[in-house]
């Protein structure tokens, strides 16, 4: 291999590395739809901390006064972290609202853009990850 050929591959390989998390990341389109509003209240049921994005999941009363168990998707630890939230800001038991849209896929999946306790006082505000 001569010296621009290796030098052209490395920055091919280069340019691919640093590439990467872009294309490991989802957009907030391609998962979710932004005229399908969502709002729920409800009975946390379990609280995932973990990257890359925390989950809530919440027991709510369906139409027909079934029970049924449903996920939304927040911002990263990280930044949960940076707004004031700890691990358990939320817990199991938590009565709460979350606002958000409807997953295009997933018939229970939402991504929060709003949390507030029982009281309605906000806890969580503008998830990063929703594009308006």
């Amino acid at each position: 291999m001569t010296d621009l050929q290796l030098r052209a591959f490395g920055a091919i390989a280069l340019a691919c590395l640093l590439a990467a998390p872009v294309w490991a990341h989802h957009s907030f389109a391609a998962q979710y739809d932004s005229s399908k509003p969502v709002e729920m209240r409800g009975t946390v049921t379990k609280v995932e901390w973990t990257n890359p994005h925390a989950r809530i999941y919440i027991d709510v009363k369906d139409d027909t006064g079934q029970v049924v168990n449903w996920n939304f998707e927040m911002a990263s630890p990280n930044i949960l972290l940076r707004n004031g939230w700890k691990q358990n800001t939320v817990k199991a038991g938590d009565q709460i609202t979350v606002t958000g849209y409807l997953a295009r896929k997933n018939a229970r999946m939402a991504i929060a853009s709003t949390v507030a306790d029982a009281n309605g006082k906000p806890i969580f505000a503008s998830n990063p990850d929703i594009t308006r």
